[in-house]
């Protein structure tokens, strides 16, 4: 897959191109009305980006409609099709499985109803915008933490969902960064797998095998902080937690919790709220102006899709209390909440803000 560059128009462009296009929406007197699809509300992530979103919604005035297809990407698509029957403006797609939407959005487009592409890529359709984080760079920055703490030795490797476009990504990111060290022997993938709707079964299958059969494990890549929960569980009860790296991504709080009583190495945050913000204000600008202005895009097998990236964060022991906390995405007493109090850092002035 062809790298991406950084997107060509920054956030607070768009922020002020739509407050503009608000303010003429409203002089119509009409409410732009959002479909919002979401793959499922079992990870903790995806509660945040429903709210934020809905919350950004209500103060730029636009109604939104949110459907949950509990990973199921046939009602996905039934639930897309009441949208589109529904005459909503815009959708906004939080994609169960990468394929399988060609036909429902073409349908949506006919109606000239926009659709943009929510942090997991649509392939093969005809939508009008993808937005979402660096994914490959979320993971290149898992892949160098992990080569910086255990340059050699035997790794285990449990990628995302077959399901999920940003597995690929993440995958692609991290393998870029551990190949030189494969090539030369350092390090030996000894095992990967691929956990297909990111379940945890996996997690506990392969390492449960590897570690019967004898196995010495040195760390372990998982593609997000569920899978890495899991591996840790697993872990402990080799009495391997701490010892055994693992790396996950997205900042969930138990992920931030097991960084601060050394059992993860790193997480990567993902600032939802700049992805929620910017995912609205996208929305109603397509609505109204039809199109926007980006210089780079990402090829979705359909065509050259307009790619609004925002850059995800490095978080480990170090800078939790900078990133994280200091951005209200957790409490300070929520991520110390297992650590004896003596043993606290310093607090920054932003660390006790609520989140968002």
């Amino acid at each position: 897959m062809k790298r991406v560059l950084k997107v060509g128009i920054s956030i607070m462009s768009i922020l002020i191109l739509v407050t503009g296009c608000v303010s003429n929406w409203e002089k119509k007197d009409e409410q732009i009305k959002i479909g919002l699809l979401m793959d499922s509300l079992v990870i903790e992530r995806w509660q945040r980006d429903r709210d934020m979103f809905l919350a950004n919604a209500k103060e730029k005035g636009a109604e939104v409609i949110v459907q949950n297809a509990n990973e199921s990407l046939e009602k996905q698509v039934e639930q897309t099709r009441q949208l589109i029957n529904s005459d909503v403006d815009v959708l906004v797609i939080i994609p169960y499985d990468k394929d399988g939407f060609t036909e429902v959005i073409a349908e949506a487009k006919k109606k000239g109803i926009k659709v943009i592409s929510y942090d997991r890529l649509i392939l093969n359709a005809d939508i009008d915008a993808y937005i979402s984080f660096d994914n490959v760079k979320v993971g290149e920055l898992m892949g160098q933490a992990i080569v910086e703490n255990v340059p050699q030795g035997n790794y285990s490797v449990i990628n995302g969902s077959t399901f999920d476009h940003n597995s690929y990504m993440f995958n692609e990111g991290y393998m870029d960064v551990l190949k030189p060290y494969i090539q030369s022997g350092q390090i030996q993938v000894i095992d990967e797998q691929w956990a297909d709707d990111w379940r945890e079964d996996i997690v506990y299958e392969s390492l449960n095998r590897l570690l019967n059969e004898g196995n010495t494990l040195d760390a372990v890549i998982c593609a997000n902080d569920r899978l890495a929960e899991s591996a840790i569980r697993v872990l402990s009860e080799y009495r391997l937690a701490g010892e055994v790296q693992v790396v996950g991504h997205d900042a969930n709080l138990v992920a931030c919790q097991q960084i601060v009583e050394g059992t993860q190495l790193m997480t990567v945050y993902k600032p939802i709220s700049q992805l929620a913000t910017a995912a609205v204000d996208l929305a109603i600008e397509l609505v109204i102006n039809e199109t926007a202005d980006y210089e780079e895009t990402i090829n979705n097998g359909f065509g050259e899709i307009p790619y609004v990236m925002i850059e995800p964060v490095a978080v480990n022991k170090d800078n939790i209390v900078d990133t994280v906390i200091a951005d209200g995405f957790h409490k300070f007493e929520d991520v110390y909440r297992y650590i004896p109090e003596s043993e606290w850092p310093e607090r920054t002035t932003n660390a006790n803000k609520e989140v968002e």
